[in-house]
């Protein structure tokens, strides 16, 4: 196969893959934090920077790599931690309790998409500020806080809202 067929044929699995999660050429970008002329130009392209190439794989779950048979290996979803462990929940839950509302905090505490969903998610319990979690939301991921992007949220998450919401209330009222 020549690299420029490999190169669109991995373009093209990852369009797929935007398009199956109701991504346009725009939305897509904004999530690799890639132009959107970078992705024009690339389609036309033989060759491009491993680094655009891997940003663009993340944006939708996937992970640029050599596998038998593919060149695009979907492997686990980047968009959230591989489990959510009790340390993990504890340490997820002291964070929304603390009140800080700063995205860079929240970055470091897992996953971009998955943050962002857990703002939009504690969004709802009554006492927390709202706005201040919807702000941090579309800081670490835009769109999260649309309904059709947090249903997707909800769907692959590995965080159980009627779990996790009851020990978030628990959480706050204690650190009130």
């Amino acid at each position: 196969m020549q690299t420029s067929t490999i190169l669109q044929a991995m373009l093209s699995q990852l369009s797929v893959e935007a398009r199956r999660r109701g991504l346009n050429d725009t939305q897509w970008c904004q999530a690799a934090g890639v132009r959107k002329e970078t992705l024009s130009r690339l389609r036309k392209r033989t060759n491009c920077d491993l680094g655009t190439l891997a940003a663009l794989a993340a944006a939708v779950g996937a992970r640029v790599g050599v596998t038998p048979g593919s060149m695009v290996a979907v492997g686990e979803d980047v968009h959230f931690p591989a489990q959510v462990g009790r340390e993990y929940e504890e340490r997820l839950l002291d964070l929304l309790a603390s009140a800080v509302y700063d995205p860079r905090a929240w970055q470091v505490a897992g996953p971009a998409f998955f943050m962002a969903g857990l703002a939009v998610m504690a969004a709802s319990v009554a006492g927390l500020d709202r706005r201040r979690l919807l702000a941090t939301a579309e800081a670490l991921h835009p769109g999260s806080s649309q309904p059709d992007v947090f249903a997707l949220w909800l769907q692959r998450s590995p965080v159980r809202p009627s779990r996790f919401l009851p020990l978030l209330e628990q959480r706050f009222r204690r650190a009130a």
